[in-house]
């Protein structure tokens, strides 16, 4: 994430009046009257020129004293993400606040997380709040409690979880600490905010819903195309036609593994998804909430992305990259798609999930089974996978993999760290840099990753009888960076074919 660029306030001002759902997200409206911040898209009365003030992200709006509005709820826009390549400080800056993003890391009270992200990171605590304060204007800390206190907000008014639950699924180490500085941010407790914006009671069995926003253009059909072809009996569905997509989810949250489903129903009118989780995920939502976001790619600015790509690829404006929320769940469907056919790769893994995956009850009679997890599939040697008709090296693979995740804590979702990741993915045996970009650009929510070695890529990019594909396509690709994982999605729509070697995943 480089640092926000000096916001054109005539230009925020025409688009907040235009209310564009183009612009969510990417600024913030902070009303000097009144003493609110808002979405672009809010539908209050648009106020004066004079009493507005814009900001490019909700904690500086708060740090500058303003309250979110209750009306347009800034906690539903999606997040604003600016990448770089090459710059050493903006990358150091998009990686903490990736990292500072996940709710999971907020649940570890055992060292500071300020502590513990700039340990990670390989700076000091001084360093750190230095590239903060450069580039957002506020120190890691202020920008961490006004993520933790939007997502109390969201839980706030769309479930009725108690408020000490909420209190700590947002991070916070009691309630005490919750209700002060929520007062303190928002002058309200975050009873009386529940009060005023309680929006009924969760029909008993059918979940908690909670809505998600998304900047268009969003290219939807080529998205549920995507999760149907790769649909397994049992474990997910799409429903196309009413825009719906389900899946069961294991889930470590706080020592414990959390067992259920979702359920996300796209509401393209308000450019939002109506996300819809079991009863045993609540006290997990912001985790559902964060990683469904990274899954379903609604995060994405369309704008930036296009600014760069559209000239090379300009029917594909609206595709994302589809993710999973669950890394190594994708990571061994990765695996099982080398060199093979989706519709192949897709056979093998319903296999495995029907020999190793455990089952699992739900509302959904489509939704009857969990994944294997990275346990089961360590002990899966020799004839147990081999019995479904899964090669000897392909085997090896995903034994490597589920033990690296089991045994040695390689961790395949947005926060991990991109380098070192692919590198330990690439030690292990059966694990080119094929299956490595391709888990870096779905689980570990890359926008860089790609998988110069793509036979299909070469055809898409008219580059397969040269002599050196490989390099050449690196070479090409430069001028798609830091979006290349875009481009590869792109390149495959618009030559029309699926990669042969594709997962399924």
């Amino acid at each position: 994430m480089t640092a926000p660029e000096p916001l054109d306030d005539d230009a925020c001002y025409r688009a907040l009046c235009s209310h564009d759902a183009r612009f969510d997200g990417r600024f913030f409206t902070a009303v000097t009257s009144t003493g609110i911040y808002c979405r672009p898209v809010c539908r209050v009365r648009t106020p004066r020129r004079e009493n507005c003030r814009f900001f490019a992200h909700a904690t500086q709006a708060e740090h500058a004293g303003f309250r979110p509005c209750l009306r347009c709820r800034p906690e539903l826009a999606p997040l604003e993400r600016h990448w770089s390549s090459t710059d050493a400080t903006a990358i150091l800056l998009q990686q903490a606040t990736l990292w500072m993003d996940d709710p999971q890391h907020w649940l570890d009270e055992t060292s500071s997380l300020g502590e513990r992200l700039a340990q990670r990171l390989g700076v000091s605590d001084r360093h750190l709040r230095r590239v903060f304060e450069e580039g957002l204007g506020v120190s890691p800390l202020q920008y961490l409690l006004t993520r933790k206190l939007l997502t109390a907000k969201q839980l706030l008014a769309d479930t009725d979880l108690p408020i000490g639950q909420i209190a700590l699924a947002s991070g916070f180490a009691s309630v005490r600490r919750f209700n002060a500085a929520f007062v303190e941010h928002y002058r309200l407790n975050p009873t009386q905010l529940r009060r005023q914006s309680a929006t009924g009671t969760p029909d008993p069995g059918q979940g908690t819903a909670v809505r998600l926003g998304y900047r268009p253009p969003y290219d939807l059909t080529a998205t549920l195309v995507f999760f149907e072809q790769r649909q397994l009996q049992g474990l997910s569905f799409v429903d196309a036609p009413h825009a719906r997509l389900g899946q069961t989810l294991r889930m470590p949250v706080g020592g414990h593994v959390l067992q259920g489903w979702w359920l996300a129903e796209f509401d393209e009118s308000r450019c939002q998804v109506v996300l819809r989780v079991s009863d045993a995920l609540r006290t997990a939502l912001p985790q559902v909430i964060h990683r469904l976001r990274a899954a379903l790619d609604l995060d994405a600015d369309p704008a930036a992305i296009n600014a760069v790509l559209h000239g090379a690829f300009p029917q594909g404006d609206g595709l994302r990259v589809p993710g999973a929320l669950d890394g190594f769940e994708l990571a061994v469907r990765a695996v099982l798609g080398q060199q093979i056919t989706v519709a192949a790769a897709r056979t093998l893994a319903q296999r495995v999930v029907d020999r190793f995956g455990e089952p699992i009850e739900t509302p959904f009679d489509r939704l009857t089974r969990l994944f294997p997890t990275p346990q089961a599939l360590a002990q899966a040697e020799g004839d147990a996978l081999g019995q479904l008709g899964i090669v000897r090296q392909r085997q090896a693979a995903i034994v490597a993999l589920a033990r690296a995740v089991a045994e040695q804590g390689l961790v395949l979702n947005g926060s991990a760290d991109v380098p070192s990741t692919i590198a330990a993915l690439k030690a292990l045996p059966g694990i080119g840099d094929w299956t490595a970009q391709y888990i870096a650009m779905r689980a570990l929510r890359w926008p860089d990753a790609f998988p110069a070695g793509d036979v299909a890529l070469h055809k898409a990019m008219a580059i397969q009888a040269v002599k050196h594909p490989v390099r050449e396509a690196e070479a090409l690709s430069q001028a798609w960076k830091p979006w290349r994982s875009y481009a590869v999605v792109r390149a495959w729509a618009a030559g029309r074919v699926n990669p042969p070697s594709e997962s399924p995943s």
